[in-house]
């Protein structure tokens, strides 16, 4: 495994981390493929569009994610990143905290950058 990309990605998924904890759309557009296709975990396809307009207009808060068994595996220009985390926040004002397990599939697209291509989370019971 190529160091260097290893560390490209691990630094790609903290800067998502960040990004969703200040609501930051400038960095979540750079991030998030204009074709991503996230599964909730509730089983709902959601659009980068939609991710978006969930932290831009405060539907989404999260306050908090502790990441822990972060696994990142590489096929070609395609990375695979397998995380579970805590997430503290609020979706409709309607406090909420879980354990999740995240699968993230990240795309070197043609301009040399790495983006989430594809998402499926689901609540760790």
């Amino acid at each position: 495994m190529n160091q260097s990309i290893e560390n490209v990605i691990e630094d790609c998924e903290e800067r998502l981390k960040q990004a969703m904890l200040q609501s930051e759309i400038s960095v979540l557009d750079e991030l998030l493929s204009p074709e991503l296709v996230f599964t909730n975990h509730l089983g709902q396809l959601m659009t980068k569009y939609d991710d978006m307009r969930a932290h831009e207009s405060g539907v989404l808060k999260i306050t908090e994610i502790k990441i822990s068994g972060q696994k990142i595996k590489f096929y070609g220009v395609v990375a695979v990143v397998l995380v579970q985390a805590h997430i503290l926040g609020s979706f409709a004002g309607v406090e909420s905290e879980s354990d999740f397990r995240f699968t993230r599939v990240w795309s070197k697209g043609a301009n040399e950058t790495w983006q989430v291509v594809a998402v499926h989370s689901s609540i760790i019971l």
